[in-house]
This record gives structure tokens, C-alpha cells and sequence, in this order.
């Protein structure tokens, strides 16, 4: 096993913050397998990278000897978490509930060893809990602690309305601490609140507290924002290959080495050379995305993909050509047929309107030809069975429905 300082320096590769980190080197200098633990709500069915990035975390940790205690927050998820919330989080149901913790375990099971993991749902501890027993727990936190959120202090602020269910949330999530005994919580930057009430609460129950690790949240492919499919920048574990690698090759070159330090499984060595290369100017990130994308894709489909990816790539952004296997779209076959109309139809656009903005815009492509601004009806023989392309990634022959 590596020294406590050599585990350290793999575990501090892409952290933001370790509290205290004092605590995290005496732990491993015990020399016995550590307890890391992550709480996830099951609130919605699909994963991406930035998901992942704990997952990644978690799975350093498993390489250096240490089990993963992987918590599905199935009871949590009925509250909702409220970490960087403005408003109430929307209820989910049971079996939405249910259904979601089935999707997120197959995909992080694609990262995780599962002979170094516990599997635990927290509803098996946090659901039999009497009125006696809450009053018990809560006896053990302060409102003004509580209010010293940041979302929460914002709200109050703002006269915005905070449940009381979601004041519970912290509690409850300090509660698993207690019950898995966990050596480490692992966390995003705003879930930091969280991770501290565990380890208050651990020390008020007598027992050695927990060490709380944030890491950053990761920026999608417009550089700008946390990566979320509601802000349409996410990168989905679930991606075809082709997608994936071309979203990727899409980030902004300076996010080159945040995603390798946070996104992949390569050795801490090789992503501090990458990044050595990349400040010095010997290697422009441009040109090792191509080898973050590949490794990337890898990770989630294998490297024959990854290859496979990697030439579809070249295939249609380098050589602007058609991709090997565009889908055939069934559409109504009108002779003329007007262009906008047949973009909505096969779900390039969402109206006629945004399909001549489209086509104004230089945005559409005829088996690799632009259609001129203006040109918004064409015969049907002009583009039955070829290539329609909108933008850089969307391609579809459309053929008679009749």
C-alpha cells in the first residue's frame, strides 16, 4: 500500500477541499481500510460526467485499498436536497423514486468495483425513526446552525418560504454519517453544509468524526455553467460513442485538464504531465483532446469504440462528410415540399419559424450543400433519400411515408 503522503497526493489530484486535512492523514496512517461515503438522491434517471466526478473520486479511493460505501438517499429524496435551491424541490413519488436508483446504480457500477462497495439505502434507518427518535436527533442541531446555509440565509433574506421538511435534510444526511460510520463523506462545494453537520453530529455521538471532501463541479461543453440537461450542456454516461466524443472534442480548450484530472481514470502522473505540457506550451489542448475524448469514451464503451468514435469524428468535422449510418426519417412527401415544414418534421426544428431561421442562417445542408437563404420549398426529388443536415451534429434522410 502507498504511504500516507503518496495517497494523499492521488486523492488531492482534483479536490477542492479537505476538512481537516490533518484528520485525513492520521486516518491513513492507520493503515486500515477507510470508510468513504456518498450520499446520492435518485431525482433523476439520467447520469453525466458530472455525476460521475465523485464516482471517480470514490473509485481512487477503492484503487488505494479503502471501501466505498455507496448510500442511495431513497428516503432523502422524498425532501428533497436544497443545496443551492431558491425554491422548494418538487416532490418525486415512490416509484420515481425507485425507478431512478435503478438507472443510477447500472451506471455507477460502470465505474465503481463492486467487491470494494456497500450498497446501503437509507431508507432502511431514517424510515422506522419514531417522533421520539427525531426530537432526539434534532435536539442535536441549533436553527441559527441551520439557517447558516447559505440558500437557506439567502431565502430568509428574501422572504422567500423554507419548509421545515427541508431543514431536516442536513440532519438527515449527518444521520447516515452516524449510521455507516463513515471515515470520509465525499461532496460537491455546495454540499460542504452537509458534510459538516455529519461530522458535528458524529462528534456529538462520541464518535471519531468524519473528514469532509469537496470536489469542484464541472463546467458542460459551454464552458460557462455547471454541467446540467436543463441548462443543455451535459455530456450523458448513456451517450452514443460518436456523440460523446464529439461533445467532448466541443468543451473549450481551457477545460482540457479539469476534465481529465475529474472525468478520467488515468494515472495521476500522466494528467500532471498533460497538464505540465499544456502550460508550457509543448502540447496545445486543442490536440490532447483528442486523447481525453478517446480515454473518455472509452471508460463508458470500450476502446474499440473509442476508435470508432474518434474516425466518425474526422469523418464528418475534418472531411465534412455524411456519418457512415444516417438514420432514414418516414415523412409526408408533398411535391413541393416546404423545406421549414420538413425540418420540424424530422425534429430539427421546433416550428416552421426556427426552420427558416435555420436555412437563413446557413444552418442547413443538402447531401453537404448549403441551401441558400430564402430557398424554403424544393422539389420532393431533391430530397428524398439524401442527406439533410442541420448544424454540425444532426443528419436524417427523409423518405416517403406513403
Amino acid at each position: 500500500m502507498l504511504s500516507p503522503e503518496q495517497q494523499m497526493h492521488v486523492i488531492e489530484s482534483g479536490t477542492e477541499a479537505i476538512v481537516p486535512r490533518a484528520a485525513l492523514l492520521d486516518k491513513l496512517a492507520t493503515g486500515r481500510p477507510l470508510r468513504i461515503k456518498l450520499g446520492v438522491d435518485p431525482t433523476a434517471p439520467d447520469l453525466h460526467l458530472g455525476h460521475a466526478v465523485p464516482l471517480r473520486k470514490l473509485r481512487q479511493f477503492q484503487d488505494l485499498g479503502h471501501i466505498v460505501v455507496l448510500i442511495i438517499g431513497d428516503f432523502t429524496a422524498f425532501i428533497g436536497d436544497p443545496s443551492g435551491r431558491s425554491a422548494t424541490r418538487p416532490a418525486l413519488t415512490f416509484e420515481q423514486i425507485e425507478a431512478n436508483a435503478q438507472t443510477y446504480i447500472a451506471q455507477a457500477f460502470r465505474i465503481l468495483d463492486p467487491e470494494r462497495t456497500e450498497l446501503r439505502r437509507n431508507s432502511d434507518w431514517l424510515a422506522p425513526l419514531g417522533f421520539a427518535d427525531l426530537l432526539k436527533l434534532t435536539s442535536r442541531f441549533t436553527v441559527a446552525r441551520i439557517l447558516e446555509r447559505d440558500d437557506f440565509a439567502k431565502r430568509y433574506a428574501e422572504q422567500r418560504p423554507i419548509s421545515l421538511h427541508e431543514c431536516l435534510y442536513p440532519v438527515a444526511q449527518a444521520y447516515d454519517s452516524v449510521v455507516v460510520e463513515a471515515d470520509v463523506e465525499i461532496g460537491g462545494t455546495d454540499q460542504l453544509f452537509n458534510l459538516l453537520a455529519g461530522r458535528e453530529l458524529m462528534e456529538k455521538q462520541g464518535m471519531e468524526p468524519q473528514v469532509c471532501l469537496t470536489l469542484p463541479l464541472l463546467e458542460g461543453t459551454d464552458g460557462v455553467q455547471k454541467m446540467s440537461k436543463s441548462y443543455g450542456n451535459a455530456i450523458g454516461l448513456t451517450d452514443a460513442p460518436d456523440e460523446m466524443f464529439g461533445k467532448i472534442m466541443s468543451i473549450p480548450d481551457s477545460l482540457t485538464v479539469k476534465y481529465y484530472r475529474l472525468a478520467t481514470p488515468l494515472p495521476i502522473e500522466e494528467i500532471e504531465a498533460v497538464e505540465a505540457g499544456v502550460a508550457s506550451g509543448a502540447i496545445h489542448p486543442g490536440f490532447q483532446k483528442r486523447h481525453l475524448a478517446r480515454a473518455i469514451v472509452e471508460v463508458y464503451h470500450g476502446a474499440e469504440a473509442a476508435v470508432d468514435a474518434e474516425a466518425a469524428f474526422d469523418r464528418v468535422f475534418k472531411r465534412h462528410e455524411a456519418p457512415a449510418d444516417v438514420p432514414e426519417v418516414e415523412v409526408g412527401s408533398t411535391d413541393p415540399i416546404h423545406l421549414p415544414a420538413l425540418l420540424k418534421e424530422l425534429g430539427f426544428a421546433a416550428s416552421n419559424a426556427e426552420g427558416r431561421r435555420l436555412i437563413d442562417g446557413g444552418g442547413v445542408r443538402i447531401e453537404g450543400d448549403p441551401v441558400a437563404a430564402g430557398i424554403y420549398d424544393l422539389s420532393w426529388a431533391a430530397v428524398s433519400g439524401r442527406v439533410v443536415q442541420v448544424g454540425k451534429r444532426q443528419f436524417a434522410r427523409p423518405v416517403s411515408r406513403s
